[in-house]
């Protein structure tokens, strides 16, 4: 008896799509707020260099990268990395994805443990996600000789460890992202640099990028119970 990554590709393609639908709010949300100039005109760019000065961080840089919605920060290179419309947006959607990324710069510098412990699984979680893919090119296009040379249980058990670290580097990630959010709109609201309705609007820019991590955590978890399930109702055979 052999197993399918078929119903694992439907909960992916489901997810997948409920994740296509937060980011495209997301993108509304971005657009919506980048067209509102922010009353003290500050890029994301000043923005960032402002938060990092303000926590005392003086070894990070502010870069900008090709891309739309490419932010993010290189904790190797110590660089905050804005796409072209947050780096020169003067707006509240620019500034609470600037200040999101300095989160993490700040997380990086009073070694926050989430970071640290999602940073060292990076490795992890690439490897688990090649094991995956040969699995399942081999399941494809050479099931029979798959199982021929290995038990079914051992090669469920290996995509159950696969996608254990998988959903354990998506939950990891939550705790991560929700805190560099917390620490970007704790500092907007303190240091003056956006109005109420504008640290409103970062607010709720923010959430629903948040939701996009917590969308990918669950279909992590939901996929990884799903071979679970497969596993345990093998061995009570």
């Amino acid at each position: 008896m052999y197993f399918s990554f078929g119903p694992a590709m439907v909960i992916g393609l489901l997810f997948m799509g409920i994740g296509w639908l937060v980011s495209t709010n997301l993108k509304r949300k971005f657009k919506e707020f980048s067209a509102i100039p922010s009353q003290r005109g500050l890029s994301g760019r000043e923005i960032a260099e402002m938060m990092l000065r303000d926590n005392g961080i003086s070894d990070v840089s502010v870069i900008c990268v090709s891309g739309e919605l490419t932010d993010h920060y290189n904790p190797m290179k110590k660089t905050v990395n804005l796409s072209h419309e947050v780096y020169n947006g003067r707006n509240a959607a620019a500034a609470a994805i600037a200040a999101h990324e300095c989160g993490h710069a700040v997380q990086h510098a009073t070694a926050y443990g989430p970071l640290n412990f999602r940073t060292a699984m990076v490795p992890v979680q690439n490897a688990s996600g090649m094991i995956l893919n040969v699995i399942m090119m081999m399941t494809v296009f050479g099931g029979a000789l798959l199982f021929d040379a290995f038990p079914v249980n051992l090669v469920l058990i290996i995509v159950c460890a696969a996608y254990g670290m998988i959903a354990l580097f998506s939950l990891i990630t939550l705790p991560v992202e929700f805190d560099a959010s917390n620490r970007a709109l704790k500092w907007i609201k303190n240091s003056g640099v956006s109005t109420q309705g504008e640290y409103e609007q970062s607010k709720s820019a923010l959430n629903w990028a948040a939701m996009t991590y917590v969308i990918a955590a669950l279909s992590a978890l939901t996929t990884l119970i799903y071979y679970l399930l497969m596993l345990t109702g093998r061995r009570d055979d």
